[in-house]
């Protein structure tokens, strides 16, 4: 280990003992709109729609299951994600940047987010496999590697869980692909291993940015457990795979020449800059190839939709 791991952030976050207890309604629903971490669920549901719109010739009159693909993802994700935030609460409440969150902090009693999540992930499996078993089966599957092998088994244990969280990530997306053609392809692979390798890219770059909080958590990181440039080097070669593995599946269904242009265009700003994150490394340029990588997906979610 180095001395750079634990520059990223010195401060200490001030006890979180038990607040008062959340009475109005309002302040409640919020801290359930907290529990399922917005933006994380809906990228994620934009990835499980962007696999069955992928498939568009094929969808003639079948917008009903468009809506059931929304509808129960929605319900698994935001299901797995207060799930994991109920197991984490206690490394949560060890973390500056977490421990305000609604069971660190006291506003939520333990078995309430419990409830809240066993019940929003089981609605949602139950929905998608009443919209069709295959889909159902996927979905389940994202469900379990996510808060039972990532969550549960291996995040304190492996720098490598992030592997297993990559897989749970990529299963919305296979999910709506197999869905909308009835059985999974090689493209769907191709757009389910796009985001396996990109999460590495999304995931180290905030492990080193909030390293102290991971090692105080004792939570093992890339960055933490083999160091900064050894993360970087990872955050550069998964960037590679990620990009190439986006473009092939563009290219497979068919996306137009300017729209694979776009792609070729963010896929080299993406490679430029962690490849320069691994060169001349800094907290500002790692910051900024955290964000760009969530645009770069953002944005080849949106060129292979439409």
């Amino acid at each position: 280990m180095n001395s750079e791991q634990y520059s990223v952030s010195s401060k200490r976050c001030a006890p979180c003992h038990p607040a008062q207890r959340v009475q109005g309604a309002g302040e409640r629903l919020w801290l359930y709109l907290s529990l399922i971490k917005s933006m994380q669920t809906l990228l994620l549901l934009i990835t499980g729609v962007v696999g069955y719109l992928s498939a568009g010739h094929a969808l003639a009159g079948r917008g009903w299951e468009l809506a059931g693909v929304a509808g129960s993802l929605f319900l698994a994700i935001s299901g797995a994600t207060v799930l994991n935030m109920w197991w984490d609460r206690d490394i949560d409440a060890r973390m500056d940047r977490t421990c305000m969150r609604p069971l660190p902090s006291g506003r939520m009693r333990p078995h309430e987010a419990l409830l809240l999540g066993m019940t929003l992930a089981l609605a949602g499996v139950i929905w998608a496999l009443a919209v069709a078993p295959l889909f159902g089966l996927i979905v389940f599957g994202g469900l379990f590697f996510d808060v039972v092998v990532y969550t549960m088994w291996l995040k304190r244990r492996s720098p490598w869980s992030i592997l297993w969280g990559g897989l749970s990530g990529a299963m919305p997306l296979l999910a709506g692909r197999a869905l909308a053609l009835g059985h999974v392809d090689a493209i769907g692979l191709l757009l389910a291993a796009a985001i396996l390798f990109w999460i590495p890219t999304h995931i180290l770059t905030f492990a080193m940015r909030y390293a102290a909080d991971y090692a105080r958590a004792g939570v093992p990181t890339m960055p933490g457990v083999y160091g900064f440039r050894v993360a970087r080097a990872a955050i550069a070669f998964s960037s590679v795979l990620a990009a190439s593995a986006m473009i092939a599946a563009a290219w497979g269904v068919g996306v137009t020449a300017g729209g694979l242009s776009v792609m070729l265009v963010l896929s080299a700003a993406l490679l430029i800059l962690a490849l320069t994150s691994v060169l001349r490394p800094s907290q500002k340029l790692n910051f900024s190839l955290f964000k760009f990588a969530s645009v770069y997906m953002l944005i080849s979610m949106l060129i292979i939709a439409f």
